[in-house]
């Protein structure tokens, strides 16, 4: 964090509701806002984030606190008819079409068991033009990233349509603070350009600094990813120089909104010291990363209050912005600039295009997903959708799987397994019936989203106190987006964590256990673990002193035979 975010971050914020009107003052000298008339071209933005290929109608509402209706909301084919609707308003010359990151990864069973090439199909069909990266498009590493871009079949699973190999993406992302070690030069474009009605807007995409911390650092290990302020206010110049003066950042990171959906209450988190501190040059800001739906006006560098949005996730949610343009200057005036959020409600009508889509993948995924690999005789709850902070039985279950997966010399020789909760994606319930299967059963595609991150499992050497050390990264006391990130640990591992202590000091003296025996600080215990955190990943960074490492079985795989050897 840069000494200007540190400063800033303390200062608090003046955050005003989207519809305050903001009169032009001194800091827009220069910015084509004057008395005279001129003439001014209306661009609309329409945006949203964090989609992770939720292609299906069947996420829940909006929590109640943003929309009281709990109006049922997204799926592509509304998504996409939504879009359209709002585009068709304006005209599709008027009308540009963004995303702010998360595109891609962590996805359900029908697109990211395809590495989310239906994911990229369904927002070509709807007209995306251009996105920043998040987090999750590292989640496959920076190979596969490019792949997704530029085409190509997947390296190990091939063409999945041989007559019409994966062509990449028609829309472009952006990353502007992703840089190669090599060379120093961005991974992919920094920036975007984009003509409406003879005015240029540029667009600047960025992921948070903090990726490297919450994907596999191994799939990242030939980029640096930089500050977010400083990317912005770099490439802002570059745009300026080049004569675009209407500006708009795409940034995969963002704040919580105690309000409405529309709304702009109690706003918090990293975005406000973000946007404080990038340049004035910039009109307007686009977020995602934290899943949450507001409309603010958050004070810039110069103190003039700018539109910082955000559309909450999973296509439920899009966000109308009108750019208000100087065709002369190419200067945007804040104070007639708006914006609001739209659900995507399940009451217009379908975009058929997406319904084909759909059509075209369930034909491959249905009979793949319908398998039944497992039973159960009562729900298995809590999954990165709940409380991160906290172990939890579906967990505790998955890092169960890895001790199955990784017991016995031959397949790594573990004595006890872990899991992060935020990397167990779904629960098992047992009335949830997805593919014509009995209460109880378990099938594929259920077990695919629990642990769709393609992880391979890794077994290594620590000492009894490196354990202890790495369980006490559950709680931290700053430095991390989410400050309290458990573990779920094998059946025979046993602890007692004292809340009431400080972070780092949490495990109880002596509590630690193997299978009912007392463990040594400095004995050594085989540990099996998911290579995202085995690589440090989540700030899990004492797993990453392990020794006698050895690779193992992919962690889907592994879970199904699990599954498949202890019925119910």
């Amino acid at each position: 964090m840069t000494l200007l975010r540190q400063r800033l971050a303390g200062a608090g914020a003046v955050v005003l509701a989207a519809a305050v009107s903001i009169p032009a003052t001194s800091a827009d000298a220069g910015r084509g806002i004057s008395p005279g008339k001129s003439v001014q071209v209306p661009v609309q933005l329409l945006s949203f984030n964090d989609y992770h290929g939720h292609l299906e109608a069947n996420d829940p509402p909006l929590a109640s606190k943003w929309d009281p209706t709990v109006t049922p909301v997204g799926g592509v084919e509304y998504l996409s008819a939504t879009v359209k609707a709002l585009r068709a308003k304006v005209g599709d010359a008027n009308s540009l079409t963004v995303a702010a990151g998360d595109l891609i990864g962590g996805s359900p069973f029908l697109s990211g068991m395809f590495h989310d090439e239906p994911s990229v199909e369904s927002l070509e069909t709807l007209g995306l033009d251009v996105s920043s990266v998040g987090n999750h498009e590292f989640d496959e590493g920076t190979t596969e990233l490019l792949r997704m871009q530029n085409g190509g079949c997947h390296p190990i699973d091939g063409c999945y349509f041989p007559e019409a190999p994966y062509d990449g993406a028609s829309f472009s992302w952006l990353a502007a603070n992703v840089v190669k070690k090599s060379n120093g030069k961005p991974l992919l474009p920094a920036v975007a350009v984009r003509a409406v009605k003879g005015v240029q807007v540029g667009f600047i995409g960025m992921t948070l600094q903090e990726t490297p911390s919450l994907v596999n650092p191994s799939g990242v290990s030939t980029v640096d990813f930089g500050d977010e302020i400083e990317t912005a206010n770099a490439q802002a110049a570059v745009l300026k120089k080049r004569g675009v003066n209407a500006i708009v950042v795409l940034l995969h990171e963002g704040g919580a909104n105690r309000g409405g959906y529309n709304a702009c209450t109690q706003i918090s988190g990293a975005i406000l010291a973000i946007a404080q501190g990038i340049t004035h040059d910039v009109d307007a800001i686009i977020t995602g990363h934290t899943h949450e739906p507001y409309v603010c006006r958050i004070p810039d560098v110069a103190g003039v209050p700018r539109l910082v949005t955000s559309a909450a996730s999973y296509g439920q949610v899009v966000t109308e912005t009108t750019l208000v343009v100087d065709k002369a200057t190419g200067e945007v005036d804040r104070s007639a600039s708006m914006a609001q959020n739209h659900l995507v409600a399940r009451t217009i009508g379908k975009d058929p295009m997406e319904t084909a889509v759909l059509e075209k993948w369930r034909a491959l995924a249905v009979p793949m997903g319908a398998r039944v690999v497992g039973t159960q005789v009562e729900d298995i709850l809590g999954d990165s959708n709940g409380n991160r902070g906290i172990e939890t039985p579906m967990a505790d279950l998955v890092a169960d799987a890895w001790l199955y997966g990784t017991t016995g010399p031959a397949k790594g020789g573990a004595q006890i397994a872990f899991q992060n909760v935020g990397g167990t994606r779904a629960t098992f319930r047992f009335n949830a019936i997805q593919g014509g299967e009995k209460p109880g059963e378990i099938t594929y595609a259920e077990a695919y989203a629990v642990v769709p991150f393609s992880n391979l499992m890794v077994t290594l050497d620590l000492t009894g106190d490196q354990i202890r050390r790495a369980l006490e990264k559950q709680s931290v006391a700053s430095g991390r987006s989410r400050l309290d990130l458990a573990l779920g640990v094998s059946a025979g591992f046993t602890y007692s964590w004292d809340v009431s202590k400080d972070p780092g000091s949490r495990i109880v003296p002596g509590s630690m256990a193997l299978n009912g025996v007392p463990m040594s600080m400095t004995a050594t215990y085989r540990v099996a673990l998911p290579n995202f955190l085995a690589d440090g990943g989540d700030q899990f960074t004492p797993f990453t002193e392990g020794t006698n490492r050895l690779g193992g079985g992919e962690d889907l795989a592994m879970l199904v035979s699990y599954l498949q050897h202890h019925p119910g």
